[in-house]
């Protein structure tokens, strides 16, 4: 495909190395021919690479498998989840998975994307449900009005959250945003 096509969440292959697109801007100079300038995750480092590609260069998109897995554990800088179907322990960095760490919690099912047997990312649900474990106390009589206040959930993640969220309730977070929607 032609660079112009890329975008976020593409997986690409260059130099025998496999690179997510994190964000990508199609820049038109006064003078020259356009570029993408794009900004990229290397999938086994986790190093991040900026790259600028021609306009009209082609750049080869990977296909991927993903399979279904339950988060386990934490184990020294790996995290470890197990195949719903094999039941196979499988192993990522944290630096691979760093965007989904705010949102992983025991027994949390989600896919994990392989290339060539090798496992290479992953994709979380939609949403999460997190329990609060740090914010003000509520307030008598508040309201989901435009009000906010922010709370600390289990995994970490601060959010913003209306003022009748109170410690011990469970959360549900959009995992695309980091943003609260309801209680669960």
């Amino acid at each position: 495909m032609q660079a112009v096509q890329l975008r976020k969440g593409m997986i690409v292959q260059i130099d025998g190395e496999l690179l997510r697109v994190h964000d990508f801007q199609h820049v038109t100079p006064g003078k020259g021919q356009a570029v993408m300038q794009t900004r990229l995750r290397n999938l086994r480092s986790g190093a991040m690479v900026d790259r600028r590609f021609r306009s009209q260069e082609d750049v080869e998109r990977v296909q991927l498998d993903s399979r279904n897995v339950e988060y386990l554990y934490k184990e020294g800088d790996h995290y470890v989840f197990m195949d719903s179907e094999t039941y196979d322990q499988i192993h990522l960095l944290a630096g691979v998975i760093e965007e989904a760490l705010p949102y992983l919690v025991a027994n949390l099912v989600l896919d994990v994307d392989f290339f060539d047997d090798e496992p290479v990312g992953l994709e979380l649900p939609t949403t999460v449900d997190l329990e609060v474990t740090e914010t003000e106390p509520a307030i008598k009589g508040a309201t989901a009005s435009a009000s906010s206040k922010p709370a600390t959930l289990e995994t970490g993640l601060v959010v913003q959250v209306p003022p009748f969220v109170a410690i011990g309730d469970k959360v549900r977070i959009e995992t695309s945003t980091g943003n609260y929607l309801t209680r669960a």
